[in-house]
């Protein structure tokens, strides 16, 4: 595999599982220094420790532990050249706007929006004195789809994520930081299988509108980060970047 982020220090959030510790492998593999955190303690000390990287306990929505996060590994490293701003939420207790509370609502909203609005800040602070850096934000092929199937603050939060990475690409463009919104589809990560194991009639609904028949591997939506991270990507900021098995342009799928 070609090292394409040789020398690169790289932050990981929602490292523990699915697509984060999936993303973390591949950086390594290309040839970066990461850091993984998680809240899950265990499942993102392993994967730091598989990767020969770093792990952070960092409760991602808490603006003193992240403005310490990126502050603290611009000062162990040198620098902070990627930030993977991953880490989200999809409660079962979000659902349609009938039946979905403001408890629930506030709490999706604050950890798949406000953090990423804060790892944006504190990664991209680290990053202008270098003059360049990638920072890659997880929105999701919900915000540009409806669906029946509501997880109504889950979207929406989605949805501003790619206003939020929008808005950033353009403002640092010329200083050299790129900030790009990856959109997977449905992916074979643990959330998935809760809400298989949870409702296997809702999931089945969701794979019927996936033209290639079947759920992304966390390992294909990491590629698709690697490269946003890498200087494959030179020329690619402020983008809504799906990654979805073709879903967001199918209208009928194949039988």
């Amino acid at each position: 595999m070609a090292e394409r982020l040789d020398g690169r220090v790289a932050v990981v959030t929602g490292g523990g599982s699915g697509i984060g510790a999936a993303t973390a492998r591949r950086f390594a593999a290309e040839g970066a220094t990461v850091v993984v955190v998680d809240i899950d303690d265990a499942a993102g000390a392993a994967i730091a420790e598989q990767v020969g990287g770093a792990y952070r306990h960092v409760d991602v929505t808490d603006e003193a532990a992240v403005r310490e996060l990126f502050g603290s590994v611009a000062r162990e490293y040198g620098r902070v050249d990627v930030a993977f701003n991953n880490a989200g939420i999809s409660p079962p207790e979000d659902d349609s706007i009938l039946s979905t509370d403001l408890d629930a609502w506030e709490r999706v909203q604050r950890v798949n929006l406000t953090s990423v609005y804060l790892c944006s800040k504190y990664a991209i602070e680290q990053m202008r004195p270098a003059g360049r850096g990638s920072v890659i934000n997880t929105a999701s092929f919900v915000a540009v789809m409806g669906a029946a199937t509501s997880q109504i603050s889950y979207t929406a939060s989605k949805g501003g994520v790619l206003a939020l990475t929008r808005e950033l690409g353009v403002q640092f463009a010329r200083e050299g930081i790129r900030v790009n919104a990856l959109c997977p589809g449905p992916v074979d990560t643990p959330l998935l299988k809760e809400l298989f194991a949870a409702d296997p009639e809702r999931a089945q609904r969701r794979l019927v509108h996936v033209p290639m028949g079947r759920f992304a591997e966390p390992a294909e939506i990491a590629a698709a980060v690697a490269f946003l991270a890498s200087d494959d990507a030179s020329f690619i900021t402020a983008a809504t970047f799906l990654v979805d098995g073709g879903i967001s342009g199918a209208y009928v799928t194949p039988i």
